[in-house]
This record gives C-alpha cells, structure tokens and sequence, in this order.
C-alpha cells in the first residue's frame, strides 16, 4: 500500500514534468478547458478543479469544496503527463486485457469490483442514482449499467448483476482499449477505486 510520501514524491516528479511543457501543449493534449492564460479547468467526478500553471496548484471550485486528496490529484497530474492520449475507441477491455495489468489485478479486483458489489448488488436503484449524480450514461448490459466519462479521454463502465436467492451479486468494470496508453494499470485500478468510492458516498 502506497505511504503519503510516496503520492508526494510522485505528485512533484510528475509537475516537475509538467512544468517544462508549454501551457498550450498540455492544454492541447488533454482536452481540459482553460479559462485564461495559465489555469487548467477540470471536470472530475462530481468536483471541478482548478489547475494553475506552472505551479499545478489544485483548487476545488465546487460548492461545499473539500481538501482534494493526493490521491486524484497525482491521477490528473499522470494523466495530463502521458506522451500521447489518443481519442477513445469505443472499443471495451477488461482491467486484465491491459498490458501489464496482471500484476495489479488483485488490488483492483480489492479497490473497486469487490465495494461494487458489496454494497449495490443488492440495491440497484441506489447504484442508479448515485451515477446519476455523477452525469453517467445508462448503458444496456447486465442488470444496470452506467459508463462515466472521468477524464475527457478516459471513460469507464461499471455493469452490476443484481444478488439473488441462487446467485451473489456480479459486476464488471470495462475500459477503453486506449487506456493503457494513457494511465499505467496502477492509476488504472486507483482510478476505478475512486469512481466506486465516490457513487458509495453520494449513495448514503
């Protein structure tokens, strides 16, 4: 399990990166929107952000803003970091299809599958308005399912199958072919940790 030095080092190697990157290249690359000259602004979740350049101090801008882990920010940071973000396919793969995803596969099965299921196998109508909330797009496949746009090239689906007197519940987290282009498996599993963690707390 990663130490808080360890998102912090992580966090200041990757805007040291950054930082020697023209604004408008990063912006480009992205698909972030700017409001002036040197702010990133960032749609994730249910929160925006606010990113300064070159600094990349993040600011929540959403109302009832709260500290922002180091956690989504390291994430943003990568993501905004990668060499190339190509446009998403439409094309689906499993956590495990991702090259050099085997290593991870457990703490992703641990961090996001295993609380997918445990808490909206048995209340598909909590998992449905809890996506809501977080501007989800209904999706046929399985009992319910929902795909989520986290970053402006990096859209996930959650597909639950509800628990019932045979059967435990099941679900599935897909992600586009892309994505190992653009997040490493580790940021990967985080990444869907954290959209399970965020539609557990709009669900209470």
């Amino acid at each position: 399990m990663p130490r808080i030095d360890d998102y912090i080092n992580a966090r200041n190697l990757a805007v040291e990166k950054l930082s020697q990157e023209p604004f408008e290249v990063i912006l480009k690359r992205s698909g972030f929107e700017s409001p002036d000259v040197d702010t990133f602004l960032i749609p994730f979740l249910d929160r925006i952000y606010r990113i300064g350049y070159p600094q990349f101090e993040f600011k929540d801008m959403t109302e009832g803003k709260t500290e922002i882990p180091l956690q989504e920010q390291v994430l943003v940071l990568h993501y905004m970091s990668a060499t190339k973000i190509p446009e998403a396919t439409g094309n689906w793969v499993s956590y495990r299809e991702i090259p050099g995803a085997a290593f991870y596969f457990g703490a992703f099965v641990k961090r996001a599958v295993d609380p997918l299921k445990k808490v909206f196998g048995q209340n598909l109508s909590g998992f449905s308005d809890a996506a809501v909330k977080l501007h989800a797009t209904e999706i046929e496949n399985g009992d319910v399912a929902f795909e989520f746009k986290v970053l402006p090239a990096v859209p996930l689906q959650l597909i639950l199958w509800k628990a019932d007197d045979e059967f435990p519940a099941e679900a599935n987290i897909l992600f586009d072919s892309t994505i190992g282009q653009i997040l490493s498996p580790e940021d990967v599993a985080w990444l869907a940790g954290m959209v399970v963690y965020r539609l557990m707390a709009l669900a209470r």
